[in-house]
């Protein structure tokens, strides 16, 4: 694999970590003991038989917790510090073939992770501004659905797994920025009925 490849690898996990970082563990974990891919020294920790339980234990919970309104705001508010770190070891050990993490590597793992994160969690509390259930239950099956594929995906496509989750991420930006927009649109149309 190119350099190339393993930068696009390393950062597409580290985003991808931002979302859900337990699911992604497992996936990488699970894609290395089955023999899938060879993994880098770094990262066959994620082969352990403790950390595949972990990870498999926590991805249940963190599925139904997300799906709950409220709740997957506080979950995400929790997640802060685990995803982040996460993701700048997933980028780091990614890239480095002697088991060193390299700063540079943890620094742009961990933006990435940071930004994907950003947009998760912004968005779920847009979106757990309206009251019924049913967008919040999609948001997070989509977000479910999103970081499967993309550990399905990104060893043997990083670059374009890469460019489809920044994608993705940029769609929700975009959303996010309209609701906002438009929640602030209503409060000043309410504030200036109440005045008047």
């Amino acid at each position: 694999m190119s350099e190339a490849h393993l930068y696009a690898l390393g950062l597409a996990l580290a985003c991808l970590s931002g979302v859900r970082a337990y699911l992604t563990v497992l996936g990488v974990g699970l894609a290395g003991l089955s023999g899938w891919v060879e993994l880098p020294a770094a990262l066959q920790v994620t082969m352990s038989p403790w950390v595949l339980g972990t990870a498999g234990a926590l991805t249940i919970v963190e599925f139904f917790a997300d799906k709950i309104p409220g709740v997957d705001s506080g979950w995400d508010l929790l997640q802060t510090l685990l995803r982040v770190p996460v993701g700048a070891f997933l980028a780091a050990a990614t890239l480095s073939g002697d088991g060193q993490l390299a700063t540079n590597a943890l620094i742009a793992g961990g933006a990435m992770a940071l930004l994907t994160h950003g947009v998760k969690a912004s968005t779920r509390v847009a979106i757990n501004a309206s009251p019924e259930p049913v967008t919040n239950i999609g948001a997070s099956l989509t977000e479910d659905a999103v970081v499967t594929g993309g550990v399905a995906l990104v060893f043997a496509h990083p670059l374009l797994t890469l460019g489809l989750v920044l994608g993705v991420l940029s769609v929700m930006a975009l959303i996010v920025a309209w609701l906002v927009r438009f929640i602030l649109r209503k409060i000043s149309g309410v504030r200036a009925a109440v005045s008047q």
